[in-house]
């Protein structure tokens, strides 16, 4: 499959900058693939669209406030991102504006020129080894002192405080439990106690899963053929609650719907069968056209970017075709796209 046909023109006011007002506002396109139908709905009526037993499967992944600012003895400032930890005091990131500085350079946090952090090794694939003068580990130190981890087409200024405040709210969703991720598993965002509430008045079941998101999930597809990338790996968890849950879906032949590319590609990620064993493990799984789903039923998704893996996911789900005139339909009713866009259930 070539790389073409997952491209399209996105107008570049449609890329979502910001979250609505509320979680709920958001618009949400319902597509039903035997109709090959689409209509127009507010996230908030997702509900009413669903059928007692179904049962949803969030991502409960928490997003670290992974952006930090560093500076060298120069004064010159250094954009860094976490990435994971080998020790308390040891972590990998991406620097970007390093300079002359090599391994053993020193370097110290912006906002707190107390904590020093010294340049270890350089690996081939851009990221760095470096270690903290800080005992306690990444999240302490970065819930402090890190900003939210926003994707690339999000600008925020450097020094808008008030609007990281936001984005630690508003770029995690409301049943965010186990820290580690650098993205979020965005189409939770849009989910509120309300709907909860009345996701449980409709008979409809939850489960939760962990899926750590890693910045992979934003890297285009660089290869002219999908059958060539190499897909990132992820680190992933479900518990027996979870296992249990959609087993006992599966036998009593209720849907499983994946809320989220992430939960996707884990429950896909499990071996084909009718017995879903607790696990954690990594996935680096690529679904593409053409592809026979294993576990999902149904998906609520964002929309998402040209050429992506998320994208070639979502028409290994409804169709290249239909992929082509569900986004064509939704760009012309300007929906709003990516991460703090609208949504999107295909069933």
């Amino acid at each position: 499959m070539n790389i073409h046909q997952l491209d399209f023109v996105l107008p570049p006011e449609l890329i979502a900058q910001a979250p609505t007002v509320r979680r709920a506002d958001s618009r949400l396109l319902h597509y039903r693939r035997d109709e090959r139908s689409m209509a127009h709905r507010a996230f908030a009526e997702l509900p009413s669209l669903l059928r007692p037993g179904d049962l949803l499967v969030f991502n409960d992944a928490r997003v670290i406030p992974a952006r930090f600012a560093l500076r060298k003895p120069s004064g010159g400032r250094v954009e860094g991102l976490f990435i994971g930890q080998t020790s308390p005091r040891r972590w990998q990131v991406m620097l970007r504006n390093l300079g002359g500085v090599r391994a053993g350079g020193s370097l110290f946090f912006a906002n707190d020129p107390s904590i020093g952090a010294s340049v270890i090794e350089q690996y081939d694939d851009g990221r760095y080894l470096i270690e903290v003068d800080f005992d306690r580990g990444a999240p302490e130190l970065l819930s402090r002192l890190g900003r939210m981890p926003l994707p690339p087409y999000i600008k925020r200024a450097k020094d808008e405080d008030a609007r990281d405040d936001l984005d630690r709210d508003r770029y995690q969703t409301v049943y965010a439990r186990e820290p580690g991720s650098v993205a979020a598993p965005t189409a939770g965002l849009h989910f509120t106690p309300d709907i909860f509430d009345a996701l449980k008045s409709c008979g409809v079941e939850c489960a939760y899963l962990t899926l750590h998101v890693g910045l992979g999930t934003f890297k285009p597809i660089a290869t002219e053929t999908l059958e060539t990338h190499s897909m990132h790996t992820e680190r992933y968890s479900i518990p027996a609650s979870t296992a249990e849950a959609i087993n006992t879906a599966r036998r009593e032949r209720r849907r499983v719907i994946a809320v989220g590319t992430t939960s996707a590609r884990v429950l896909e990620s499990q071996p084909r069968g009718d017995v879903i064993e607790p696990n954690s493990g990594e996935t680096a799984i690529f679904i593409y056209p053409p592809y026979e789903w294993k576990h999902v039923d149904a998906l609520v998704t964002n929309f998402h970017l040209p050429r992506s893996t998320l994208i070639a996911l979502v028409a290994a789900m409804i169709g290249l075709e239909a992929q082509r005139c569900i986004y064509a339909e939704a760009i012309a009713r300007k929906y709003r796209f990516f991460s703090y866009g609208d949504a999107m259930f295909v069933e």
